[in-house]
């Protein structure tokens, strides 16, 4: 397993799958560990996918400061990885509550990334966050589901603040495009593989500071892709296309029937749309270059 070491002193662990030039991954969560990624819908055949278990979870060691779980201390973590790869800027991908790491990240060193790809993204650190009215818009999109029911009545325990460990259980299939045996297993490890107490402080006071993000963002050089899926409600479509509006070089896609873990639901188109945009935007690159 390889390994590197923190700034602290933490050991953090990564995986490495596939041939070709790195793509750092950023999993969500918030902390999970990375093995949810899988190999995000075979993207390994067309790039290297270094995954990253955050501090706390997954191989990573557990910081004797959990003050540490805050996702902008994290940033440093992030850059310690890069540093470990040998690489001057690297493409960075970030799913869910990884894109605000990514976009910290990105804030605070614009020269060290190539490429940013957010796939059904958090973007707190910019002022942007999913709401009660967006996870009823999407919700109401499954009515035809024949587990809609169940589900709806345990979502609105969530949203009333008095959701059990059941109801949260009852709801997932809202965060998949297809609840087959595929995503019935994948949201079955979710507990496993989180660290509920790192999750805690992950979003904590002091975070984000969103005007400062998004003046550093503003200047960002770097191409970015924003993926939402269509059933998604985190960020519904309109969503990721008003987070796009914030970089100055952004495009958006939307999966036609993707949930919040696209890769899951069409593996093949995502991994098209993410290879075709890492591919383009590396052949701009060489091209610059000679140029």
């Amino acid at each position: 397993m390889p390994t590197f070491t923190a700034l602290d002193g933490t050991e953090l662990a990564f995986h490495a799958m596939g041939e070709g030039e790195p793509l750092l991954c950023l999993p969500g969560g918030p902390m999970r560990a990375s093995a949810y990624l899988g190999d995000l819908g075979g993207l390994s055949e067309q790039r290297r996918l270094i995954m990253l278990d955050l501090r706390g979870t997954g191989a990573s060691g557990i910081p004797a400061d959990p003050a540490t779980y805050r996702c902008d201390r994290q940033v440093s973590d992030v850059e310690a990885l890069r540093r470990h790869l040998g690489r001057d800027r690297v493409d960075v991908l970030a799913h869910s509550a990884g894109g605000d790491l990514a976009l910290l990240y990105a804030a605070r060193y614009p020269e060290r990334v190539r490429t940013l790809t957010l796939i059904t993204a958090r973007a707190r650190a910019l002022g942007v966050d999913f709401t009660e009215e967006h996870r009823r818009e999407a919700a109401a999109l499954r009515m035809a589901e024949p587990w809609f029911g169940p589900a709806h009545d345990a979502y609105e325990a969530v949203w009333a603040g008095t959701a059990d460990d059941a109801d949260w259980d009852t709801v997932a299939p809202f965060f998949y495009g297809r609840w087959d045996a595929v995503a019935q297993a994948h949201a079955a490890a979710d507990v496993a593989q989180s660290n509920a107490e790192a999750a805690e402080v992950y979003a904590s006071p002091g975070a984000f500071e969103p005007a400062a993000a998004r003046a550093a963002i503003a200047a960002l050089r770097a191409p970015v892709l924003v993926l939402a899926g269509e059933l998604d409600s985190g960020p519904r479509p309109r969503v990721a296309a008003a987070i796009a509006e914030l970089f100055p070089t952004a495009e958006v896609a939307v999966q036609p029937g993707g949930g919040h873990f696209p890769w899951l639901d069409d593996p093949v188109g995502f991994a098209r749309t993410v290879g075709t945009f890492l591919a383009r935007e590396s052949q701009d690159a060489q091209e610059s270059r000679i140029g």
